[in-house]
């Protein structure tokens, strides 16, 4: 038998410390880099934004690709194309952690159209707050002490 999943992630990380280094100039190109580092996975990517401080990640996971494998090789390897490109001049790396939520297929367009809407929801909430949301929401136990 063939295996089938319907699996759709919601990916967010920030930069260390939060520093506000992705400039919006540069950012279309470390998205696309992202979604090739994904298609290179055999995991499908809807969409890649974000703003200075943080991106999300919407995608189908390969049933053979794990999820904290994916995360980490996309980090991994957007840092040397960050470096190697010098896309982002003060960019220190990734935050250590991640935050990542699962959808239904009825919900994904609401939640590809968020998250290219990401430097409009900005303006309104930071991300600390945007992620305090999604963990409130998708019932994930946490203490702010961690927040960072």
């Amino acid at each position: 038998m063939t295996t089938y999943t319907q699996i759709i992630y919601q990916i967010v990380f920030a930069t260390k410390r939060r520093e506000k280094t992705l400039s919006a100039d540069k950012r279309q190109e470390l998205f696309a880099y992202i979604a090739t580092v994904i298609r290179n996975k055999k995991c499908f990517t809807h969409c890649v934004n974000g703003v200075e401080d943080h991106l999300h990640i919407v995608c189908d996971l390969h049933p053979s690709v794990s999820l904290a494998a994916l995360v980490k090789d996309i980090k991994l390897s957007s840092t040397h194309f960050i470096k190697e490109q010098k896309l982002f001049k003060k960019f220190n790396g990734w935050q250590s952690g991640y935050g990542a939520f699962t959808y239904t297929v009825k919900e994904k367009e609401r939640l590809i159209r968020y998250v290219e809407n990401q430097e409009q929801h900005h303006k309104k909430k930071n991300s600390l707050n945007e992620l305090n949301d999604l963990l409130v929401a998708h019932q994930i136990e946490f203490y702010k002490k961690y927040f960072s």
